[in-house]
């Protein structure tokens, strides 16, 4: 050990390129303002004063997906819809994540059994990473989310990419 401490400085940190990078994009994640139905509210709760959003990173909710790295998708997505998701998800940046909140954005909620409209789970447009099960899910749910998301990109490597590109999703 004492060969260890004089090769090296007082006050030398060491670590990784990967835990680095991946501890910089957990603490700065930003979302693009998407929001379809009732859990977009409950989205907009989570960032207000009684829940502060921003204390995780997260807080900076970007009007464009070209400058946002995480797509909460809250409400019931249609078929109409369904183009658009796309269409933003393809425009955001990589490393982009993917988060389903609310029942109908995971599995189409009530209104797909007697619905023609409604698209049977986000995850059947666009790679989800997490989900938020709930109908609609509370700002509580939203930021364990949040914090499972946080988590799987501490994990993730830059240098040894997932066999399939992507890995499985989280349920929170």
């Amino acid at each position: 050990m004492s060969w260890f401490n004089e090769r090296f400085e007082d006050g030398l940190i060491m670590t990784s390129v990967d835990w680095a990078i991946n501890w910089a994009r957990q603490g700065s994640i930003w979302p693009v303002t998407f929001g379809l139905a009732c859990c977009a509210i409950e989205m907009m709760a989570t960032g207000a004063s009684r829940f502060d959003l921003d204390r995780f990173g997260a807080g900076a909710f970007r009007p464009s997906p070209r400058q946002a790295d995480l797509m909460i998708v809250a409400g019931t997505v249609t078929y109409k819809m369904a183009s658009r998701v796309k269409r933003l998800f393809n425009q955001m940046p990589e490393p982009k994540q993917v988060m389903a909140m609310g029942a109908c954005t995971v599995g189409g909620g009530p209104y797909f059994k007697y619905g023609y409209h409604v698209v049977k789970g986000v995850d059947l447009v666009v790679p989800v990473d997490v989900y938020v099960p709930g109908c609609p899910p509370r700002p509580e749910a939203l930021l364990e989310g949040l914090m499972r998301l946080q988590d799987k990109i501490a994990h993730e490597s830059r240098t040894k990419p997932e066999p399939s590109g992507r890995s499985l999703p989280v349920i929170a």
